[in-house]
């Protein structure tokens, strides 16, 4: 092989590298594999017992063993609806922070979708889009065929849910008590953690 054609193949790569990056076919890449992942149920959340939640609720001192949500959260919704994390109090809340150059994110999304197609009318769902550009999350969700709902922070997020990366879910009960918090993907559409959101009401 000459180094000419070396060269050629070498300049072939790089093009090919910076299509796919460019393009975000990096990021659906790595996701379709972490989705694999994902179906071997070893990522599943891990869920507390609802009943030891109820029993245990404070320690000897008389602090919450389990965190209240902070709701002075304002939200914009895709429909460019100002609200806020109020609006859903008294119910129970799939809060999941996502952003559309996450890999994890993007795996762990169609299993959310179904989830949500099958439990939208029991829980809300707050898809939270931590794209600079809203208007990315909205058009990703649309060529997806996802009929979830995506919101954008409006105000600063309360500590409450601070988080060091993403995707970072968090499920509150009725009462306002955070009782999961999952950082990473994970496959949500099973039986275990319907049942787990059903007992939460």
């Amino acid at each position: 092989m000459t180094i000419k054609r070396k060269w050629v193949q070498y300049v072939a790569l790089l093009g090919i590298g910076f299509i796919v990056y460019s393009t975000g076919f990096l990021t659906e890449i790595s996701a379709f594999a972490q989705r694999g992942l994902l179906e071997t149920g070893l990522v599943n959340p891990d869920l507390n017992d609802r009943e030891q939640l109820s029993s245990t609720h404070t320690d000897a001192q008389t602090q919450p063993l389990v965190p209240k949500a902070d709701f002075n959260f304002e939200l914009r919704s895709s429909d460019g609806e100002l609200t806020n994390l109020k609006a859903f109090e008294g119910k129970v809340i799939f809060l999941n922070f996502w952003a559309t150059w996450c890999p994890p994110c993007i795996a762990e999304m169609p299993g959310i979708n179904n989830l949500h197609k099958e439990m939208g009318d029991e829980v809300a769902f707050i898809m939270l889009s931590f794209d600079t550009d809203f208007e990315t999350a909205k058009t990703y969700i649309k060529r997806k065929g996802f009929n979830l709902p995506i919101y954008s922070p409006v105000s600063a997020i309360p500590s409450v849910f601070s988080t060091n990366g993403l995707p970072t879910t968090y499920v509150i009960d009725a009462h306002g008590d955070i009782v999961m918090t999952h950082q990473g993907m994970a496959d949500y559409d099973n039986r275990e953690f319907r049942d787990f959101l059903k007992s939460l009401k």
